[in-house]
């Protein structure tokens, strides 16, 4: 190797020095910044906005189901919202899907104990024949027994598979049941189960309010009918089971996969001042099952990020980076909307300054976690200690994963947080008729939006950037 002379090489040295430097330069929320953030989160907790707006939603729209009679209702009431508010800029981008449709369903045991069964179709499953599905019951206590199960004891049968989910404050079971729900009618069906039955993923032991959701199926030649009992008929059906005498059961479900839809996410933007093409991104998905009003899912999560936006926009000055508020369409079903808005911004993951969803309802947040850069944490720090004296900590050990819909984001290496409300009730009510208004405390959600304008602000404020990059966070682990 050619020797470079001692000047030129400590020049050499010294630029590379201050590259690395630039790049290692931590990031900072100025002071002022901080300021403006805790006045934000004092005046958002004496704030209804929130609250209105999820009541205008549950209200006047009702349920949301994708591809539903409310799809396009929901997304007009959006974009009006967004520029009732004060958005500067409203917009939708399209996203397509397999369209699924509800139209009635019951069930009943016909042996040995002829009863009525309260039970909901999950999304993607296949409708019955005309008149009806009859067949015996074969019983299943996790989803790996029925892995390990001969196929010759499930063919033609109705699989039943129970698995109780407790309750905890961050709803930890629900990876349990909801792996039951949608993994367990896909296996059953390749084993040529003829329908499949769960206990719902729920918590709610004594309501028989089944408990809906999504299915693993994409592909109607692929799928069977399936469905969820309430916790008590799932009892029920487990004592007749206990009677050691062959159950038969009938399922009648008018539901089934009618082609494609297509739907959008809608946006609303406050414009940023000084880098108007770097943002943080919020929001909550603007569908919802059909038996309730989806006030807590996920009317309150879009709610939340509405006002958050809202309280930043009535600031004196508009923030250095552009806030944008997303509405997802057609979570419930996959991920529709987080997935195009992933595939549509890939390019751009390193303008997305931080970003996180709310889809855990509208209880009090709790706990808040990240995945950024190393020399973002000390921002990430000071966004923490603005929002501890409203009731949050921060779990440094944890990664951040964006909420559900941001979660695609997140995988394209947009720096992310999670921020996780109580959730110790949260799967009574969840995928139910329940899905009401009147499970939302106004002071609890304004919590959350306390919570959502201070972080939201300050990041749009901070003297360097938290990390986003193609594949950055690649290997963090990060789940919501």
């Amino acid at each position: 190797m050619r020797r470079l002379p001692l000047t030129l090489l400590a020049a050499s040295l010294a630029l590379a020095t201050g590259i690395a430097s630039a790049a290692d330069k931590a990031t900072v929320i100025p002071q002022a910044a901080v300021k403006t953030a805790e006045q934000l989160r004092d005046k958002a907790m004496d704030d209804n906005t929130g609250y209105k707006i999820v009541e205008s939603l549950t209200t006047e729209v009702g349920a949301r189901i994708a591809g539903g009679p409310n799809d396009q209702r929901a997304r007009d009431w959006a974009v009006a919202k967004f520029k009732e508010l004060g958005y500067d800029k409203v917009y939708t981008e399209t996203v397509t899907y397999p369209l699924w449709e509800r139209r009635s369903e019951h069930a009943e045991i016909v042996a040995p104990f002829p009863q009525s069964l309260s039970l909901i179709a999950l999304g993607y499953s296949a409708g019955t024949p005309k008149g009806g599905l009859t067949a015996e019951v074969v019983k299943f206590d996790s989803l790996d027994a029925l892995k390990k199960a001969d196929p010759a004891s499930v063919k033609g049968k109705i699989v039943y598979v129970t698995v109780h989910m407790e309750r905890h404050k961050d709803g930890h079971d629900y990876g349990m049941g909801s792996g039951v729900r949608v993994g367990g009618p896909v296996i059953a069906a390749k084993m040529g189960a003829a329908g499949f039955l769960l206990r719902s993923a729920g918590t709610d032991a004594h309501s028989r309010t089944p408990h809906t959701g999504v299915t693993g199926f994409r592909d109607p030649k692929d799928a069977i009918p399936a469905a969820a009992l309430s916790n008590p008929d799932a009892d029920q059906l487990d004592r007749v089971l206990a009677y050691g005498k062959p159950v038969k059961v009938k399922l009648d479900l008018d539901v089934g996969f009618n082609g494609s839809y297509t739907g959008a996410n809608v946006i609303g933007e406050i414009t940023g001042k000084k880098h108007p093409d770097q943002v943080v991104a919020i929001g909550g998905h603007l569908d919802s099952w059909d038996p309730g009003t989806g006030a807590i899912d996920d009317g309150a999560g879009v709610a939340i990020a509405m006002a958050a936006g809202k309280m930043i926009r009535d600031l004196p000055q508009r923030p250095d980076r552009t806030i944008r508020v997303i509405a997802f369409a057609n979570e419930e079903m996959g991920l529709w909307g987080g997935r195009a808005y992933a595939d549509k911004h890939a390019a751009d993951v390193g303008k997305h300054q931080l970003g996180t969803e709310s889809d855990f309802g509208a209880r009090k947040i709790w706990r808040m976690t990240a995945s950024v850069k190393p020399s973002a944490v000390g921002a990430i720090e000071q966004i923490a200690k603005v929002i501890e004296p409203v009731g949050v900590a921060y779990d440094a050990k944890r990664p951040g994963g964006g909420g559900s819909d941001l979660s695609q984001m997140h995988g394209k290496g947009m720096a992310a947080l999670t921020l996780t409300q109580d959730g110790t009730d949260y799967f009574d009510y969840h995928h139910t008729a329940n899905d009401t208004l009147d499970k939302i405390d106004p002071k609890e959600l304004a919590q959350n939006v306390a919570v959502y304008a201070a972080f939201s602000y300050m990041a749009a404020q901070a003297d360097g950037d938290f990390g986003s990059a193609p594949g950055a966070f690649a290997k963090d682990g990060a789940s919501d």
